[in-house]
């Protein structure tokens, strides 16, 4: 033992001096307070962030070298004021504006005094930084797009705020954070870390050298390069087919999850919002009719029409109230209550199969009266229907990895019973839900999830744009299977339906050469207030559709706002979609033609007036609270 304890002394005493070393360097960070006084200068040096590539390798967005002039306000002493104006192109107002900013965030720290400059700015300023005592400059980089579309899923990148600071205590003063899309979403791979260099400074303020021989100086780690799984070819045609038009796209492969598309419209070139008129821009941007900002595929929600028939058809299967043969007459609608008519474009006996093809209101608000009636209350028939459509990731945040989005709305027992408090509601009070209208409410994004469930005859992934990040594996979230509640057998009933949709149905005049495509039409009621009063406007347009019918490799969900009939603009979109992933090419030019030349703009002038009212009615209410507030802070005074 006694020939142990010498060897077991040493190890111990190198472990402790070890762990003290990586205490001291890594750990404790009390040597930065010297930071706040002259001994000592921090100069970071800023990586550059990560690049993103499309799921077939192409470059999309890169970096381009920007300079900012820094200022530490303590050190601002016996400049001549009105030459570095004149350099900088400011105001002596805006030169006393930007200096009094700094000091309130520290007098003793750097903090941004003019972000951007141009080459020109930058050459004129470095010519005679040694005359400004107290200034100078530091690179970053900005981004530098090589695509001028996808805007929405790149998102964009901008100074961090003060709010923010508070918040994330990463970032320093005049720092770039990600914002909106794959840059917000992937803002801790992208941006790499930052290097730190502390030179030590003599009584005379002078320079002498690294601190400590720069024992804590650490290097620049570039950020993490990531793939994403959009295909930028279809992203881009999509985006010329959404021209003149508000709504939008989305495109997954049902056999992973990966999207293939995410498109909003209107857009924006996202190389606006690069440089030092990103604010002006941004405003610009904003103030477009249609919010270019308002992702519609995530954060849109509507209800989803006749789409929604593909679910009330396989429920129905499953809580056995209907087979394949059973069969419900129409007279172009139906009475479903004294005096009640739910009206039909078609008259027939149908059975699921032709149901599904020309789009029965009737079979499928029968087959619903018939789920909520199997139970012994209207409370358990809407459960056990509410927990069949959760189980295709509806009324709920669906966990994909973009920073915005919508949960739609689902209604249950509960939701029912705070509408009729003292009871009195069945089936025939909340049949409009049959038929994707009511209380139902869906995000484009749900629908293409839906149809992805659908084409896999029973399964999901968990929609996502990320496919490969450099040097870390993605979530593991994205490639577990999510079962849904219906059983296997149902779907391929429903999958011949839809396919009969492009044979005889509302989609026979969208066939895409030796391609079978299975879809559904949709067209959904479009309300809006105006002048305080409740005004039809133009229905919106709505296809969901997948292919081909057997090996499915896309989904498309495609929702144009006051775009009409499923079969006039979201139809002939989502074909040409199809076509084009498939082919890589499109064979109706005709078809196309017509898509990128149609002009809905006349179809959203009431939509506009309806928005700038409520704007303005929101406005006048925050002007109210305001005045309330202030008033109520004065009363306790």
């Amino acid at each position: 033992m006694r020939k142990l304890l010498f060897p077991i002394i040493v190890i111990l005493a190198t472990l402790a001096i070890v762990a003290k070393l990586f205490y001291i360097q890594i750990v404790d960070d009390s040597f930065l307070a010297k930071s706040e006084n002259n001994a000592i200068k921090i100069v970071y040096e800023y990586p550059e962030r990560g690049y993103i590539y499309d799921r077939n390798n192409n470059l999309l967005v890169a970096n381009q070298p920007s300079y900012d002039i820094m200022v530490i306000p303590r050190e601002v002493k016996g400049i001549d004021t009105l030459e570095l104006c004149t350099i900088l192109d400011i105001t002596r107002d805006d030169f006393d504006k930007k200096l009094e900013k700094a000091k309130i965030y520290s007098p003793r720290l750097p903090s941004v005094f003019l972000a951007q400059l141009t080459k020109t700015e930058f050459a004129a300023f470095q010519e005679k930084i040694r005359h400004f005592k107290g200034f100078y400059i530091q690179k970053r980089n900005l981004r530098d797009y090589q695509v001028d579309y996808g805007a929405n899923v790149f998102g964009y990148i901008r100074q961090i705020n003060e709010a923010e600071l508070e918040k994330r205590k990463y970032y320093k003063s005049g720092e770039l954070i990600g914002m909106r899309g794959v840059e917000q979403a992937y803002e801790e791979d992208l941006r790499g870390i930052r290097g730190v260099h502390y030179i030590q400074r003599d009584r005379f303020n002078k320079e002498i050298g690294p601190f400590k021989e720069g024992v804590y100086d650490t290097l620049a780690v570039k950020g993490n390069d990531v793939t994403i799984t959009i295909d930028s070819e279809l992203q881009k045609y999509g985006e010329q087919l959404m021209i003149r038009k508000r709504g939008g796209i989305v495109a997954i492969e049902p056999k992973t999850g990966e999207i293939l598309a995410l498109v909003t419209a209107p857009s924006y070139d996202p190389g606006l919002l690069v440089g030092r008129d990103r604010s002006k821009n941004y405003v610009k941007i904003d103030s477009i009719p249609g919010k270019p900002f308002f992702d519609k595929v995530l954060q849109g929600q509507f209800p989803p029409g006749s789409p929604f028939k593909i679910l009330t058809g396989l429920i129905g299967l499953q809580e056995e109230v209907i087979d394949t043969q059973t069969r419900f007459a129409c007279s172009r609608g139906f009475y479903y209550a004294r005096g009640a008519f739910m009206k039909c474009h078609d008259a027939g006996s149908w059975n699921l199969h032709p149901a599904i093809a020309k789009s029965c209101n009737t079979y499928f608000a029968q087959t619903f009266m018939r789920i909520i009636n199997k139970y012994p209350t209207p409370s358990q028939g809407v459960d056990a229907w509410y927990n069949h459509l959760r189980s295709f990731g509806l009324d709920q945040y669906m966990g994909y990895d973009l920073p915005s989005g919508q949960k739609g709305g689902i209604p249950n027992s509960q939701f029912y019973k705070k509408q009729y408090p003292n009871g009195g509601w069945k089936s025939t009070t909340i049949v409009s839900n049959s038929i994707g209208q009511g209380e139902v409410e869906m995000t484009p994004m749900q629908l293409a999830n839906v149809m992805c469930a659908v084409a896999n005859e029973g399964y999901y992934f968990t929609p996502h744009i990320i496919k490969k990040i450099e040097n870390k594996q993605i979530d593991k979230s994205f490639v577990q299977r999510k079962q849904t509640t219906i059983d296997r057998q149902h779907f391929r009933p429903v999958i011949e339906g839809l396919a009969e949709v492009f044979l005889t149905g509302t989609g026979s005049r969208l066939r895409v050469p030796d391609v079978n495509i299975c879809g559904k039409t949709g067209t959904v009621e479009n309300f809006a207030v105006i002048d305080g009063e409740k005004t039809k406007l133009t229905d919106h347009s709505v296809f969901l559709a997948f292919a081909p019918k057997e090996n499915p490799k896309i989904v498309v969900a495609v929702f144009i706002e006051n775009g009409g009939w499923g079969a006039s603009y979201a139809g002939p979109i989502a074909s040409l979609m199809i076509e084009k992933y498939l082919k890589r090419e499109t064979t109706r030019t005709d078809l196309e033609k017509r898509m990128f030349e149609a002009d809905l703009s006349g179809n959203y002038v009431l939509r506009d007036i309806a928005d700038k009212q409520k704007d303005e009615k929101a406005r006048l209410k925050r002007i109210e609270q305001e005045r309330l507030k202030k008033l109520q802070q004065s009363g306790k005074n």
